[in-house]
């Protein structure tokens, strides 16, 4: 939720000020006076950054969990872009992609549900069973894995050019999705992957 984001944040912050203190000297120490928390005077009396927590990890969720998922990602974006050269989407986010898969990488895919759409940038994203692929779909690189990619038929939200069913349902914000009216009007949307 918003809290392990937030102290996700406060370390990346710690660390990296340290980090750029060698390169951007001025800037790094103007950063160092804004940064909740610090124990020293200065970036430059401080050592190298060594308290970062143990962020509990999803079952499941590794670096090879995520190597396979950037395997698809990699098909999924050469799907998107020989669409866009054709003329056919401007952008991935015009897109809806479908990902019809073996069940190695149905399974990974379908852990991250709703937010797999922010893995492959696009509007929309679904996943399929390997026999459920129309039998046009023969154009992938990445055996056991075939993509579909189509323009998306919903309006383009304003604020983050995601084509989404919900842009436009309410109506203090008739030009956003309902994602955006949560970051911009509410609590802010939570995530778990990505």
């Amino acid at each position: 939720g918003r809290r392990s984001a937030q102290t996700a944040m406060y370390h990346i912050l710690h660390g990296l000020v340290r980090w750029l203190a060698p390169i951007l000297s001025f800037t790094a120490e103007e950063i160092w006076q804004q940064t909740p928390g610090r124990d020293h005077e200065s970036v430059f009396l401080t050592t190298w950054y060594d308290q970062w927590p143990e962020f509990s990890r999803q079952e499941g969720l590794d670096r090879a969990f995520w190597n396979e998922v950037l395997k698809v990602r990699q098909e999924v974006s050469r799907q998107l872009e020989a669409v866009r050269t054709q003329g056919d989407i401007g952008s991935a986010l015009d897109a809806d992609v479908s990902v019809y898969c073996n069940e190695h990488y149905q399974q990974k895919l379908t852990k991250l549900d709703g937010e797999l759409r922010f893995v492959f940038i696009t509007s929309g994203a679904q996943v399929a069973p390997l026999d459920a692929k129309p039998g046009e779909l023969n154009n992938s690189d990445l055996e056991g894995v075939y993509v579909e990619v189509a323009l998306s038929p919903y309006e383009k939200c304003v604020r983050c050019w995601h084509r989404r069913p919900d842009v436009g349902q309410q109506a203090d914000y008739p030009d956003i999705c309902a994602r955006c009216v949560e970051n911009v009007a509410g609590d802010g949307e939570s995530r778990l992957y990505v």
